[in-house]
């Protein structure tokens, strides 16, 4: 059987994420401080002294948006203000250490959830599971859930040596085998991992020790995708298609293109599956609040506190129900409704947190452990990232439009607060589209939203845009925060079409995302994105006909204002355009090395 495309991969080795510095911290206060002071004061200014009389509606429109962006701004600064790690213990050597009753050693009992990946994705995940180092009086138990019911994937798991639990019908989805598998065993902690979720050799010894507080409910790690294509630099690419010949001005060739494009290396992460930034600044910032959601995959859970959140949901839901209902409750009646230790939801992780930490009488919390300690496979087709991108929208579009925790009693306010910068992260859907079209609207009628582009205006806006790059730049570390922008425009359409479902009243639906790579489909999800290309492009070809041309409506300042802003945009949402077209290296990996020998067993096949 050939080899799995991510075996090349195998060699990597996780990041390292220390922790921000003091100086850094007071730097990124300070510039966050000043950057909030202008903002504040050119938006007084837009509203008080800029709007232009002879487009008000417009001009109200895009200063409207501007105000809506500087809020979330101010949300996410609040989510993102100081690191506050979980000081590291060891792990529990007594289940009184743990906080657990009874005798004898503490269970573990990992579960990889599957439904219809390959098995070549599922050997790598077992044999890692296998390998996870035991701490002392710790009994781990690996099980293999099988949504699909597969008669192949319950060989798989006899030949490995490992328990298979599968079920007759998929309700719940996710959340649904989980369910049945808690059910069925009883270890004091839950590891959750997917089908392709490599668990770290230290994943055990470095997050059982947070439970020795017994408010902690569950433990989340970062995710961290192995597979991402680091791509080829320009220069190299460049030779491969300019050959010898071109040698001399390769050098001030590639410089233009990274200028240009603003990127570091050809083909590097097409589909902007990086996530950096929102484990190491969003997750573990929110850790200095107890406010860390679970992200699924790479999680560990306190058994008791799943149960004690679902009988009080249960018990909750039968009173509500009965009370509508004349006489005594049948134990048939009560028996149909269901118990959900993880809620059925297509985002049935950061659901089931939300559910935990507003239960004030128990006090769970979480902590988010900054190490990397599982491993993962990013989407590597524009069918998996659409499928992806469209749970994750759909799935909190639900959570916020059906039961927002920001209207929950027993949630904290600062736990309110973070969800809320996530939720209005989405909401940006409604009028960033309103930023995106000022462009265009303006090149092709010649209106400006505001009264003039004049060096007051400029002294206005680009000390804004200034210190907020500064203060970004500083708040994430220096990473990459332009891949982040890029996707928030690239994926506008599939936000779009999220909130439009979940407001028709039609639940996000539960499939997987696909781990097995087939090249040339989902290609019709970026249809949208190249029709807006394709308007942007009519309108900055028009402005700059109808400026050259002495147009009374045209003027060069607006012109070069606006196909400034025009550019930015086609570039960050023809971003994941040029992922349809991408292809992965068909290079052969690497020999392995003495580290990388026997990484997996792939004589499971047999």
């Amino acid at each position: 059987m050939p080899e799995p495309y991510f075996q090349k991969f195998a060699q990597r080795r996780p990041p390292r994420f220390p922790a921000m510095s003091q100086r850094r911290t007071l730097a990124w206060h300070f510039m966050a401080g000043l950057t909030i002071g202008v903002g504040g004061w050119y938006l007084q200014w837009r509203w008080l002294q800029s709007l232009n009389p002879d487009a008000l509606f417009f001009s109200v429109a895009v200063v409207s948006a501007e105000t809506l962006l500087f809020l979330g701004t101010l949300l996410f600064y609040f989510d993102i203000w100081a690191e506050q790690d979980t000081p590291q213990k060891p792990p529990p050597l007594t289940r009184d250490d743990a906080h657990l009753d009874g005798s004898g050693p503490i269970g573990v009992d990992l579960y990889v959830t599957t439904y219809d990946e390959d098995p070549e994705v599922l050997i790598p995940t077992i044999a890692a599971a296998q390998k996870v180092m035991c701490p002392p009086n710790v009994s781990p138990q690996i099980y293999l859930l099988d949504d699909g019911n597969r008669p192949h994937i319950a060989a798989l798991a006899h030949r490995s040596g490992i328990c298979y639990l599968a079920r007759s019908s998929n309700e719940g989805f996710k959340a649904g085998n989980l369910r049945n598998a808690l059910m069925q065993t009883a270890g004091d902690f839950i590891v959750i991992c997917d089908a392709d979720t490599r668990l770290e050799p230290t994943f055990l010894q470095n997050t059982l020790g947070y439970f020795r507080n017994p408010k902690v409910a569950w433990v989340q790690t970062p995710h961290w995708f192995y597979d991402i294509p680091e791509g080829q630099a320009w220069e190299s690419w460049l030779k491969t298609r300019l050959g010898q010949m071109a040698q001399p001005i390769l050098p001030a060739l590639a410089t233009s293109l990274q200028w240009l494009t603003g990127r570091d290396r050809v083909g590097a992460d097409p589909f902007l599956s990086e996530p950096t930034v929102f484990f190491d600044i969003i997750q573990r910032r929110r850790n200095r609040n107890g406010a860390s959601f679970c992200c699924g995959a790479g999680s560990v859970h306190r058994r008791e506190a799943i149960f004690a959140a679902a009988l009080k949901r249960k018990s909750a839901a039968v009173d509500k129900a009965h009370g509508h209902s004349p006489g005594p409750a049948s134990p048939i009646w009560i028996n149909s409704i269901s118990l959900q230790p993880f809620r059925f939801h297509v985002s049935e992780d950061i659901y089931t947190s939300i559910l935990l930490q507003e239960d004030r009488e128990e006090g769970w919390t979480s902590v988010y452990h900054p190490k990397v300690e599982a491993r993962m496979l990013s989407p590597w087709t524009m069918e998996a990232w659409a499928t992806q991108r469209l749970k994750y929208a759909g799935g909190t579009f639900d959570i916020m439009l059906r039961d927002n925790p920001l209207f929950r009693r027993g949630l904290p306010w600062r736990h309110k607060l973070h969800y809320g910068a996530t939720f209005w992260s989405y909401l940006t859907t409604l009028w960033l589209p309103v930023l995106l079209l000022a462009p265009v609207i303006s090149l092709v009628t010649g209106i400006a939203p505001v009264e003039a582009y004049s060096a007051e205006f400029f002294l206005h806006f680009l000390p804004v845009i200034f210190l907020s790059e500064i203060a970004m730049v500083l708040a994430c570390k220096g990473y990459a925060i332009q891949p982040g922008r890029a996707l928030a425009l690239s994926t506008l359409p599939i936000q779009l079409r999220a909130l439009w479902l979940v407001l028709q009243g039609k639940r996000p639906r539960f499939p997987p995302t696909p781990k097995t790579p087939v090249f040339g489909q989902g290609r019709h999800h970026i249809l949208p994105n190249l029709c807006l290309m394709f308007v942007m492009a009519g309108a900055g070809i028009y402005g700059t006909v109808q400026t050259l041309r002495g147009a009374e409506s045209h003027d060069m300042a607006l012109l070069i204002t606006n196909l400034f802003w025009l550019v930015w945009n086609m570039a960050a949402v023809g971003r994941i355009a040029l992922a349809a077209s991408w292809s992965p290296d068909t290079a052969p990996s690497p020999a392995p090395t003495e580290e990388t020998a026997n990484v997996h067993d792939f004589s499971l096949y047999r």
